[in-house]
C-alpha cells in the first residue's frame, strides 16, 4: 500500500475540512472521475474544492465550466475562502469557459463551432497538458454537441461516448486525472452508462430533505486504486465563508 499511496495525488486542505482524509488521501494518476448529482446536488461545488486543494498542493489543474465566467468563477471560489487568485496569475490554474447561448451554441461563435464542440474540445491540446482536468458539466457538453445528439437519437449513444472515451484513456495512460460531472437527469442512460463503466472513480450526489434543511452525500459506489480506506457515504455541506464542510456523523 506504501508504493500505491505515494502516488496517490493529495486534494490537500487538511487543516480546512476532512475531504482528503474521507476519499482516502487522494486520486491516482491515471484515473477518470464521475461525478453524478442532480441539479443542487453539489456538483460544481466539489468541483471547485478539488480545483483548489489540487493547486494548493503542487498539481496543475485545467477547469472548464459550462456555467461559470472567469470573474464568476473568482467570485464563486471567494465566497467560499478559496483563495484562486495566485494560481490563475501563475498559470498553476487554467479556467476555461464553456458558454452556451439558448439556443445551444457557443457563445460568440458560429455554427461550425457549434458542430465541432467535442472535437474542438479533444483538439485543444493547451487545455489537456495540466496534470488534472476538470470538465463541470460534461453533460451540457455533450447535449449541445450536435453530432452526440444525433446519434443518441439513433440510439447510438454508446457509439458516440466510445469514440470520447478513447481519448480519455490515451490521457490518463500518460498519468492525467479527468474529472467530469454529469447530472444524469439530462442524458440517457445509453450516453451516460459508458463512462461510468470506465470511471475508475464514480461518486454519486445524493440530496436528501430532512425538515427544512437538505443534507447532501457522497455515495462512493467505486474507488480504484484507493491509498486509505474511502468511507462509502460521505455527508457534507457547502457553507459561504468556509467552503465544503464535512459533517461528523456519529459511529456505531
Amino acid at each position: 500500500m506504501g508504493a500505491a499511496s505515494r502516488s496517490i495525488k493529495s486534494i490537500g486542505l487538511e487543516g480546512h475540512d476532512q475531504l482528503n482524509a474521507e476519499l482516502g488521501g487522494g486520486f491516482p494518476p491515471g484515473s477518470i472521475v464521475l461525478i453524478e448529482g442532480d441539479y443542487g446536488a453539489g456538483k460544481s461545488a466539489l468541483s471547485q474544492r478539488f480545483s483548489y486543494g489540487f493547486v494548493e498542493e503542487g498539481t496543475t489543474v485545467t477547469m472548464l465550466s459550462t456555467e461559470l465566467t472567469v470573474s464568476g468563477f473568482i467570485d464563486q471560489m471567494h465566497s467560499l475562502s478559496y483563495d484562486i487568485v495566485s494560481p490563475l496569475l501563475e498559470e498553476r490554474l487554467l479556467f476555461l469557459n464553456a458558454d452556451f447561448d439558448s439556443g445551444g451554441a457557443l457563445t460568440g461563435g458560429d455554427d461550425q463551432e457549434r458542430k465541432e464542440l467535442l472535437k474542438r474540445l479533444m483538439e485543444a491540446e493547451v487545455m489537456w497538458e495540466q496534470d488534472v482536468v476538470i470538465i463541470d458539466t460534461f453533460d451540457a457538453i455533450l447535449r449541445n454537441d450536435p453530432k452526440f445528439e444525433s446519434l443518441v437519437r439513433n440510439d447510438e449513444g454508446r457509439q458516440a461516448a466510445l469514440e470520447i472515451i478513447s481519448f480519455f484513456r490515451d490521457l490518463i495512460s500518460r498519468g492525467k486525472i479527468i474529472i467530469i460531472t454529469v447530472d444524469p437527469s439530462t442524458v440517457t442512460e445509453d450516453a451516460i452508462g459508458p463512462f461510468r463503466s470506465i470511471a475508475d472513480i464514480f461518486l454519486e450526489l445524493q440530496m436528501v430533505e430532512v425538515g427544512n434543511e437538505v443534507r447532501r452525500s457522497i455515495a462512493v459506489k467505486r474507488f480504484a486504486g484507493m491509498g486509505e480506506q474511502v468511507g462509502d457515504n460521505i455527508g457534507f455541506s457547502v457553507r459561504s465563508g468556509t467552503g465544503i464542510v464535512i459533517e461528523s456523523r456519529s459511529v456505531a
